[in-house]
């Protein structure tokens, strides 16, 4: 089976939906984050510090790279991810990607205490939220093979949805 990736903006429910597929599935799940932070030894808010965004999508690209080397994972993917057209390209070709979407509302009520999110630091209110999930809303729409409403839906139903549609 071919690898789905999760895209969405933070907050949208990619990891807890990522952990239900795989569940379901047998796949293996990548937290892209996660194996971000564990290969540079670091959490991503010091990445960004201390070598700026860019940096950390260089090393967002490579992990693509490897992973579309795979099969049968599921990939909860970094909101800003598929920004570059070169990832967008090869989660294309080796997979389904799949855009989990949310309310600016419901994202703020699940991030809004949560302190490793450095793209909303000093940002963490409802109308920043809103323009940032604007601004890539076309781009998540364009490289979306399928989209998935999260708002008030169980996880469970979520996976069931999108395993019946991959």
């Amino acid at each position: 089976m071919k690898n789905i990736y999760l895209i969405g903006f933070m907050g949208a429910g990619k990891t807890s939906v990522a952990r239900a597929l795989s569940a379901a599935s047998g796949m293996d799940m990548i937290e892209m984050d996660q194996r971000i932070e564990q290969e540079a030894g670091m959490p991503i808010t010091e990445i960004f510090a201390k070598y700026g965004e860019e940096y950390f999508r260089d090393l967002e690209t490579e992990l693509v790279r490897t992973l579309a080397g795979e099969s049968e994972l599921v990939v909860s993917c970094g909101g800003g991810s598929v920004l570059r057209e070169e990832n967008a390209a090869r989660m294309k070709e080796s997979g389904h990607i799949v855009l989990l979407t949310a309310s600016p509302e419901t994202i703020f009520e699940r991030v809004r205490y949560s302190t490793n999110r450095p793209v909303l630091n000093g940002n963490m209110n409802i109308d920043y939220i809103r323009g940032l999930m604007e601004k890539r809303r076309e781009r998540y729409e364009t490289v979306a093979d399928l989209m998935v409403p999260t708002d008030g839906r169980p996880v469970r139903i979520i996976a069931a949805d999108i395993l019946a549609q991959v």
